[in-house]
């Protein structure tokens, strides 16, 4: 007797891996081996730049808070440690869009711990 074979769950999931490489090059988005590598080395990349994102943010956020800082004649270290020191609660996140896009309210943080 053949052995039985599950032709249409196999080609269901190939499908759906060569769907998810729409628009890679090459053989990468049509020949299934390399189009599985392909997708599954970009599942680590993915993992991998989540964590990394979150570190590439916070030191844009310090340069930006930091160029600010020094328009105003303080470095950012020692803005942020007046900041903690007079009980000013705000994260880097907020100070730097405070100071990219209301330097005005930069201004006043400033002038508030000096």
């Amino acid at each position: 007797m053949p052995r039985s074979v599950n032709h249409v769950a196999s080609r269901n999931r190939r499908k759906k891996v060569l769907k998810l490489t729409r628009g890679y090059y090459g053989a990468r988005k049509n020949v299934w081996t390399v189009a599985k590598n392909t997708w599954e080395k970009g599942l680590t990349y993915a993992f991998r730049d989540r964590r990394a994102k979150k570190r590439n943010f916070r030191a844009l956020w310090i340069q930006r808070i930091n160029a600010a800082a020094r328009a105003e004649g303080m470095s950012y270290s020692r803005l942020m440690g007046a900041l903690h020191k007079a009980g000013i609660e705000i994260n880097r996140k907020v100070l730097a869009d405070l100071a990219l896009n209301h330097p005005e309210a930069f201004t006043a943080i400033v002038n508030k711990v000096k």
